[in-house]
């Protein structure tokens, strides 16, 4: 008696070939999802680069008017002011003065 298969190797294909169709189908649907993420993220990167730009030039800004006003102060600082002010800076010290009012040149507080 000869073996006859339950079912006709043509369906068998059929069958294959729906199944490659609807893997197709869902390889194309992860890649468009995977785009729409790729998509997302690039644009949330995108602002939040414009968003540390826009803070690195505020901080620069404020650096040379932080800079601009030191030179400022040390052009209008007495010696004896300058000399205070670096012996405080020193790292011999080991615990830090009490904050002081500043006094402008002429022995005046500021």
């Amino acid at each position: 008696m000869a073996f006859s298969p339950p079912y006709s190797p043509s369906l068998f294909r059929k069958r294959d070939n729906a199944s490659g169709a609807s893997v197709v189908a869902l390889d194309n649907k992860i890649e468009q999802a995977m785009d729409l993420v790729k998509n997302h993220l690039m644009y949330a990167v995108r602002e939040e680069v414009e968003i540390l730009k826009e803070q690195i030039r505020d901080l620069v800004e404020k650096n040379s008017q932080l800079e601009r006003e030191n030179t400022l102060l040390k052009t209008l600082a007495s010696p004896e002011q300058l000399e205070k002010f670096q012996s405080r800076l020193s790292p011999e010290e080991p615990t830090p003065e009490a904050p002081q009012t500043p006094e402008a040149p002429g022995g005046s507080a500021v």
